[in-house]
């Protein structure tokens, strides 16, 4: 990474901190005063969804035993009804410690978010530099578009982000072997892999651009390994070890002393319906074919139908954008691993069950990184920003609160919107270069060519 990309990445980091204030302004429109007996903001119920102002931060803070300060997952469980109890949270365990971080000095909800946003703000200002750094100026679409202050504090992803723009720019540099960059890339993708599951994704393509040793500035005679050899097994093994290890090490602690309530959360996101709340091609096309169209309810038929085809086809998906990868690996001599990851992560957006608003902080810094047209980015942006704004409204008009016109204008356009657009950034990212710049290649290290003059 070039001297000269840290002024872009300065800027990129002060502009953020600004886009996180307005963040944390939107939400805490929500909270308080004045708070009930459990520290709910008694307003909250009444304004999240109508004045766009709601966050899941907020709205965990009672129903996960949040505001008892208990533990995550230790003694947990799910009912029969498949309702959480006893501090297990719906995601994964880095997830659930945060949370409770967040909630150890609060004893409100409008503590919590407040907390919580001190906790994550960092990892936002951490991904903008790192973004800086990587891409120049083009950070700035991370830094000061829409996407940070709707999304910022709704959930808790600003961490997962960071350790996958992490993982990215660990590859990226030049000052270890490429084995020992890919490894400590894989330790933070498994990482974030306990924090949100998407990073697994990239992990996949890592192991792939690691077998086939990396771009041509890693291919020298240094490594003895390799270089008898096309493909470093030994080093593509190492990576996934390294992954794996890390999910496992993270883990196997919640599992020891709380089986029942880590085994839960999985449970939980295994059962979610594909309902209003998820957001998905499957509630809002799948659902009107099955006689679902009137009201917000679904079937079990529906249900049954859409845990069936949603793995198939983002398995599928995945497949489609890993032989394109190695095809290009191919005809280009490197496999493409960042572009085809953020392919397979759009086909994860457009396929799964449930696509929550805030996983556009997810497809972002791809964007960035990505040397993808200005154009479709911005038309993404305000298929988002439709969907961003819209489906609260649509939850607000469903309660009587709102105009339901506009509001499912907004949100049905969002949602096809962002589904065309994921399908074509499915291919454009299959195909697109990568706009990050090209790091100087180590001093220590040797010239790649050989004695004969042949790139190795």
């Amino acid at each position: 990474m070039r001297t000269s990309t840290r002024t872009p990445a300065l800027v990129a980091v002060l502009l953020c901190a600004v886009t996180l204030v307005l963040g944390y302004l939107n939400k805490a429109r929500c909270a308080g005063p004045l708070f009930d007996e459990l520290g709910r903001t008694v307003r909250f119920e009444s304004v999240k969804d109508a004045d766009v102002c709601y966050s899941d931060i907020q709205q965990l803070w009672i129903g996960r035993d949040i505001n008892l300060h208990r533990f995550p997952f230790l003694d947990g469980d799910i009912t029969a009804a498949g309702h959480l109890v006893g501090g297990t949270v719906e995601y994964p365990v880095l997830s659930g410690v945060l949370m409770w971080l967040g909630a150890v000095p609060a004893h409100n909800d409008a503590e919590f978010l407040f907390w919580s946003v001190l906790l994550l703000a960092p990892f936002g200002l951490l991904t903008a530099w790192l973004l800086g750094r990587l891409a120049g100026w083009a950070a700035l679409l991370w830094s000061v578009t829409p996407p940070l202050v709707l999304y910022a504090f709704l959930n808790w992803d600003l961490p997962v982000v960071a350790t996958t723009v992490g993982a990215i720019a660990i590859v990226a540099t030049r000052r270890w072997s490429l084995r020992t960059r890919g490894v400590i890339a894989a330790v933070l993708l498994g990482i974030g892999f306990c924090l949100k599951l998407y990073p697994g994704i990239f992990l996949l393509t890592l192991v792939a651009y690691i077998l086939t040793r990396g771009d041509h500035t890693d291919r020298d005679t240094t490594d003895r390994d390799t270089t008898a050899t096309r493909f470093d097994v030994k080093g593509a093994v190492a990576v996934a070890a390294a992954g794996a290890a890390t999910v496992v090490a993270v883990n196997l602690p919640f599992a020891l002393l709380g089986y029942t309530g880590w085994r839960a959360s999985f449970e939980f996101q295994s059962n979610r319906a594909a309902d209003s709340t998820s957001n998905s091609i499957w509630f809002w096309g799948l659902r009107p074919l099955l006689g679902g169209y009137e009201g917000t309810d679904v079937t079990p038929a529906y249900n049954g139908l859409v845990a069936l085809l949603s793995p198939l086809l983002i398995c599928g998906s995945f497949a489609v954008a890993l032989v394109i990868g190695w095809r290009r690996y191919r005809r280009e001599g490197t496999y493409p691993w960042i572009a085809i990851g953020g392919s397979m992560l759009c086909g994860f957006l457009l396929l799964h069950k449930v696509h929550s608003p805030q996983y556009t902080l997810w497809l972002l810094p791809l964007l960035v990184l990505v040397r993808i047209r200005w154009s479709l980015v911005a038309a993404y942006l305000v298929a988002d920003v439709a969907i961003g704004i819209g489906v609260f409204l649509w939850f607000a008009a469903t309660g009587g609160q709102r105009d339901m016109t506009t509001a499912l204008l907004l949100t049905q356009a969002g949602v096809w919107g962002r589904a065309i657009l994921l399908v074509v950034l499915f291919v454009v990212f299959a195909r697109a270069p990568l706009r990050m710049r090209a790091p100087a290649p180590n001093p220590e290290r040797p010239s790649p060519m050989t004695t004969t003059g042949r790139v190795r």
